[in-house]
C-alpha cells in the first residue's frame, strides 16, 4: 500500500464517472415517465360541456347557452380525448360533429376553458411541448 495522497486529476476523473453514472441512471427513470405522462395526455378527456352543465348547449362562439338555444349545437354523446382534441386542433374534425359550424364551436368550447373546469387540464397538457 502507498502512503501517498491520490493526485488531484485521479480523483477528478472518478468524480466525473460517479456523476455521469448517476446522470444516466437519472435519464433511464425520466424518459419512462415522460412517455407514460404523453401517454396519458393523449387518453385523458375534455368533456363538451362540463359535467356541471350537462344538457347544454354549445353556442357558435363556444359559450355554453341554455338547451334549445336557436343556432347552438346539443353537446356529444361523449367527452373527446386529448388525441381527438389535438387532431382537431391542428385542423382535424372531431367525432361526431357535422358540421364545420359545430366543430369550431366546440374547438372554441375547448380553448376557451378555464381552470377548475373539467377538461381544463388535459386541454392545458396538449399545449405543453413535448421533449
Amino acid at each position: 500500500m502507498s502512503d501517498q495522497a491520490p493526485s488531484p486529476e485521479g480523483t477528478t476523473r472518478r468524480r466525473a464517472l460517479m456523476l455521469g453514472a448517476v446522470g444516466a441512471s437519472a435519464v433511464l427513470s425520466i424518459r419512462p415517465a415522460l412517455a407514460q405522462t404523453n401517454a396519458s395526455v393523449l387518453t385523458c378527456q375534455v368533456p363538451v360541456p362540463d359535467p356541471g352543465r350537462a344538457g347544454s348547449y354549445i353556442a357558435a362562439d363556444g359559450k355554453v347557452v341554455a338547451a334549445g338555444t336557436p343556432g347552438a349545437f346539443a353537446p356529444p354523446a361523449r367527452a373527446y380525448t386529448g388525441e381527438e382534441v389535438r387532431s382537431a386542433i391542428s385542423g382535424g374534425r372531431l367525432p361526431g360533429t357535422y358540421s364545420d359550424e359545430q366543430n369550431r364551436a366546440y374547438i372554441s368550447y375547448i380553448r376557451n376553458l378555464q381552470s377548475g373546469t373539467s377538461g381544463f387540464t388535459c386541454f392545458a397538457s396538449l399545449q405543453m411541448p413535448r421533449g
